[in-house]
């Protein structure tokens, strides 16, 4: 596990965005994955994000537990992982979505980064505003670069 420097953005992406970023591997998804693992924000992630991202690439892109082992470990050195002590039920239509925002509380991010409609039409939980990843790649620093300052400042 891995922290950020004192006023580093820290942000949770939802599993939507992993997913895009290890199956296109190409478009805004990879290159924000690929900002995380260049440090330029903190990435903040919890173990149950990280079943959740396991099962999505087994059963619906069939991928083999060896891969996605690797990929999974891979995820949580890059992020700061958490681990919520509370469950949240604000989003009724998706369970999952809940574990995002726990996330996001629990490990005091800055940003949720999604492409799910249900997150993004509460465009923000708990004062933590939740965007799209293109929105979110016009606020990241060049590659390679850090962010230090919250965007909305």
């Amino acid at each position: 596990m891995s922290t950020g420097e004192a006023g580093e953005l820290r942000v949770v992406l939802d599993t939507n965005i992993y997913v895009s970023a290890f199956i296109g591997r190409n478009g805004t998804p990879f290159r924000t994955w690929r900002a995380a693992l260049d440090r330029s924000y903190t990435l903040v992630t919890s173990p149950a994000i990280v079943n959740e991202l396991g099962r999505i690439l087994r059963t619906r892109f069939a991928w083999h537990d060896g891969r996605i082992i690797r990929r999974l470990k891979k995820v949580a050195r890059a992020a700061e992982v958490v681990t919520p002590p509370f469950t949240l039920r604000a989003v009724a239509a998706d369970a999952s979505d809940n574990r995002i925002l726990e996330c996001a509380i629990a490990g005091q991010a800055d940003l949720i980064v999604s492409g799910d409609r249900h997150l993004l039409d509460l465009k923000s939980f708990q004062n933590i505003p939740i965007i799209r990843p293109a929105d979110f790649r016009r606020i990241l620093p060049p590659r390679g670069g850090r962010h230090t300052k919250h965007p909305l400042e």
